[in-house]
């Protein structure tokens, strides 16, 4: 890449970045203002993903369909759109994406809410069995005072939810500013042509990585826990010269509870790995993912068809479409052990409030190092509501915040311990759990042993993993995280 290539690039890169600091620093939540659950990325006139900000895995990978269904609407160049709906190009409810114009193409941010409606506060129900029980589904929309009123009507704390979207538009005037000032300063057919080529760099970068990984064809199976059972996970990786094809042919179909996902997030976390394992320190395109190939039964878990409800595969099964993907390419390639592989969704709430957080926990080790402790791991990439921020803002009281020591596995390297978070409610509300690897824990590689698997607990008393209680003040929720899988 040459130097004024990389020039024009981390320009474009410093726009995302410098709009998901706007997001950050106006939003009225602590998920978003806190937490930094939310992303923001460029993309050109035809759609393809050119910069992104270093934020949330999960987020970024799904947004070109989100962009391809606005595009599909023929947005003007003053046209904000609005959309949420997991089956049109969103993930789960409460990641509100907003797509606007700018002068060479197309902004977008993306941040999680901490309420869209629905039956429980928080909009992430432990027990929902269809999309409309999670909350409010917004179809792309073009977005107005008039649409604005309508959805925070129908959302709890509607002030804060309407601070938020305030939040995302900001974000995305800085953008239409930057870009315009940009294209004046360099010419705007000098951007465009930077913004192919630097799309077409990250294909050949990632083709080039895979091409010089071994050929074959590598499966594995895992599972996701849900409330009836376990769902099993199939696929069948292969790689050939500087392609990669994930088949998923034999996984469960989708299910009567929200551990389904939407193609848009089975194919985030398939670009994830190949990320992960060809060139992590490439500056982030859409040219990364031209070689990646997703096959996904229609209508099964990580394919599922409206109105299934998907509020935990966005943040369960997506962890677990990265552990099995890493699971089967380590039959070919040195690859860590696996980490906590949940994000242990915790949400508080009623008719005053609502919070939502997940919490971090080990990192499988690899061969060269152990894993770290309390992270987040795969999909996620937030950050812990600092103490002083959380009890001030709401009813709630943190009574412990460490690390679960020795949680980890055993080996030459060891996993990463995991977390315990207690939290005490200090008055009535609902909460909601959703977490995983409560009974199969993170497992270790090359002879590692695994990670401890997690735990819930209300004032004592064994949870299961996922759940949905009313709670007294004075209860108190603990949460122990697992750790992550041992290495040799």
């Amino acid at each position: 890449m040459n130097i004024e290539l990389q020039v024009l690039g981390s320009a474009l890169r410093s726009v995302a970045e410098e709009m998901g600091a706007v997001l950050v620093r106006s939003a009225f939540s602590a998920n978003i203002k806190e937490r930094r659950d939310c992303s923001a990325a460029l993309f050109d006139e035809r759609g393809r993903m050119i910069a992104q900000a270093e934020h949330i895995p999960v987020h970024l990978g799904a947004m070109p369909d989100a962009v391809a269904a606005v595009m599909a609407r023929q947005p003007s160049r003053d046209d904000v759109f609005i959309l949420n709906d997991p089956y049109t190009g969103g993930t789960h409810l409460p990641d509100i994406t907003l797509v606007s114009r700018t002068e060479l193409g197309f902004a977008v941010t993306r941040a999680h809410h901490s309420d869209v409606g629905g039956r429980e506060p928080g909009s992430m129900p432990a027990e929902s069995r269809t999309l409309a029980e999670e909350g409010v589904v917004i179809p792309p929309t073009r977005l107005d005072d008039a649409v604005v009123d309508d959805l925070v009507s129908r959302m709890r704390n509607a002030e804060e939810r309407r601070g938020d979207l305030r939040a995302q538009l900001a974000a995305h005037r800085l953008a239409e500013l930057r870009i315009a000032e940009f294209c004046a300063r360099r010419g705007r057919e000098r951007i465009a042509a930077a913004m192919d080529e630097l799309f077409d760099h990250s294909e050949r970068a990632v083709r080039a990585a895979l091409g010089r990984l071994p050929e074959g064809r590598f499966d594995a199976t895992d599972v996701l826990e849900s409330r009836d059972g376990d769902l099993e996970l199939r696929v069948a990786v292969t790689m050939a010269k500087d392609e990669v094809v994930f088949d998923f042919e034999g996984t469960t179909a989708q299910h009567d509870g929200n551990l389904n996902c939407p193609l848009s997030v089975t194919k985030s976390a398939c670009y994830f790995v190949v990320r992960c394992l060809t060139d992590p320190d490439l500056p982030a395109s859409g040219g990364a993912f031209a070689p990646v190939t997703v096959h996904a039964p229609l209508g099964s878990l990580i394919n599922a068809q409206p109105p299934a409800a998907v509020a935990a595969g966005n943040v369960e099964t997506s962890c677990r479409i990265v552990d099995v993907c890493l699971r089967a390419l380590g039959r070919a390639l040195p690859v860590p052990a696996q980490g906590q592989g949940t994000m242990n969704n915790i949400t508080f709430g009623n008719a005053r409030f609502t919070y939502y957080e997940t919490i971090g926990g080990g990192q499988g080790a690899c061969e060269h190092a152990d894993g770290p402790s309390g992270v987040h791991v795969t999909m996620s990439n937030t950050l812990t509501t600092p103490t002083e921020a959380l009890e001030l803002a709401y009813p709630l009281r943190v009574e412990r915040h460490g690390l679960r020591i020795e949680s980890g596995g055993a080996g030459r390297h060891r996993g990463g311990d995991g977390v315990v978070r207690e939290l005490r409610v200090l008055e009535p509300c609902r909460l909601s759990v959703i977490s995983d690897r409560r009974a199969h824990p993170p497992q270790g590689t090359q002879g590692g042993l695994p990670g401890a698997p997690g735990r819930n607990l209300l004032n004592g008393e064994e949870l299961p993993g996922k759940v949905t209680r009313n709670l007294t003040a004075g209860d108190v929720v603990r949460i122990e995280t697992p750790g992550g899988g041992g290495f040799g």
